[in-house]
């Protein structure tokens, strides 16, 4: 398994972009890193490398916003996301990535624009919805099942969590707790499949100095955005996000 410099120089890129949209984007363009680094490795080389560097950007994303996380919207989402899990299991190496990533790209596409134009919304940062379960366990499992094949699971939640309207410190608290647990669930879902390897390992190793700075950037890059513009911003990263997917689905 081996890069040359572009492949490094993009996966650092990648993983950086990751770190940033965990913490300060709720996820948008965490999808990204994979389609990247598939360009130079299997699409299963990729998720093993990505999830060990995800574990740890998610746990210096629960020391970050322990106390902020919305627990009313996480027992509905997280068991959800673990069928999806387990959904997406079965279905790898099955189910085309391609199809996955088309539709997974026109419900965000759709969505962001939605939230873009309709002109009756709740109020950014208002909590005006209450928590939706058949919603919410949509979303989950989607989160879940194209987080397990293609570490995407990013758009679902955010669609979710963009229509609860919530202040963005809890928006973005709430899909780092998520995003922790189902990433930490995938682990001995991976390991059963035999994704694992020394070299992955290795490659995760060495991409893990890069957490950190990705994280603190995130974080310093929210604090300097007001309520409105997060949500706006946080929006059009979806929307940006699924038009990447519908690009990947169409090039395969």
């Amino acid at each position: 398994m081996e890069m040359n410099t572009a492949g490094w120089i993009v996966t650092a890129i990648a993983v950086l972009l990751t770190g940033i949209s965990k913490s300060g984007l709720g996820g948008a363009l965490g999808g990204l890193a994979v389609p990247f680094m598939s360009m130079w490795l299997s699409p299963r080389d990729a998720v093993a490398v990505m999830l060990p560097i995800l574990i740890c950007m998610d746990m210096v994303g629960i020391r970050a916003w322990r106390g902020k996380a919305d627990w009313a919207d996480l027992r509905l989402l997280i068991p959800a996301a673990v069928l999806g899990i387990a959904a997406g299991t079965l279905a790898f190496g099955v189910m085309s990535e391609t199809m996955v990533k088309g539709a997974l790209g026109l419900i965000s596409v759709a969505f962001a624009a939605d939230r873009l134009l309709r002109r009756t919304r709740p109020a950014a940062g208002t909590g005006g919805q209450p928590p939706r379960r058949g919603f919410a366990w949509l979303c989950g499992a989607g989160a879940g099942l194209t987080s397990t094949l293609a570490h995407a699971g990013g758009p679902p939640v955010m669609v979710y969590l963009l229509s609860r309207g919530q202040p963005r410190q809890v928006f973005v608290a709430t899909s780092v707790f998520f995003f922790a647990f189902i990433n930490l669930a995938k682990l001995p879902f991976y390991l059963g499949l035999g994704l694992f390897s020394r070299d992955t390992l290795l490659m995760s190793a060495m991409l893990l100095p890069l957490v950190p700075i990705g994280v603190w950037t995130g974080m310093r890059l929210l604090a300097k955005l007001p309520e409105r513009g997060f949500y706006l911003f946080a929006t059009a990263a979806l929307g940006l996000s699924g038009v990447k997917l519908l690009w990947d689905a169409l090039a395969g």
